[in-house]
């Protein structure tokens, strides 16, 4: 094989399997998850701190075909060039795999942080009675959560009815269920333990 055929088999690979990539459905833009390269903009990728690692399948086919489209065209019309040719088209693979991570890292993941466990915990969060809560039962809440809507099944912290429509605040979660106990209520323990407190 000539050094114009392994360069021309280079650019070809690397083009079709990008391309394959992106047809899978390996490569969801919307949500930045690329192969199972290490690039996922969730909070989990292959590079330090949740950010897209350098060494992923995106670049490295980036890098392939580049690589391998600089070399067939110098190798075609500047052979003369000898060594110098996989010296200027490893720098081409380099400069084609570097704008491909730049996009990905700084326009696929630009608003996309490492997930924190706390946004998700439902402890303390504000929701609405929606199937009211029978004595000892079990009903429906809905809350907001990380600007999602959500619908969990709910009990009473303290085993008393709560009814449909009443503002709640959850105070334990196991299992699926949140264990809920009235707005009302805890703003006016709250209150009490305030005054208590400046009264001292």
């Amino acid at each position: 094989m000539t050094w114009a055929g392994f360069y021309l088999v280079c650019f070809l690979v690397g083009l079709l399997l990008s391309i394959f990539s992106v047809l899978s459905g390996s490569v969801h833009i919307p949500h930045a998850h690329f192969g199972h390269g290490g690039f996922h903009a969730h909070g989990h990728a292959g590079g330090a701190k949740g950010g897209a690692s350098p060494f992923n399948f995106a670049t490295m086919m980036a890098f392939l075909a580049w690589f391998g489209g600089a070399g067939y065209l110098l190798s075609v019309h500047e052979a003369s060039l000898g060594l110098w040719i996989i010296l200027l088209a490893t720098a081409c693979g380099l400069l084609g795999g570097s704008i491909v991570f730049w996009f990905l890292a700084k326009v696929l993941m630009k608003d996309s942080g490492e997930l924190d466990p706390a946004d998700y915990d439902k402890i303390g969060v504000l929701g609405q009675i929606t199937n009211p809560i029978r004595q000892g039962g079990t009903g429906e809440l809905v809350f907001v959560q990380e600007g999602v809507r959500q619908v969990c099944g709910a009990r009473s912290d303290t085993g008393d009815p709560i009814a449909k429509g009443t503002e709640v605040v959850v105070t334990r979660y196991d299992k699926g269920i949140a264990y809920v106990r009235r707005w009302d209520e805890m703003e006016a323990g709250a209150s009490q333990i305030t005054q208590a407190q400046d009264g001292k």
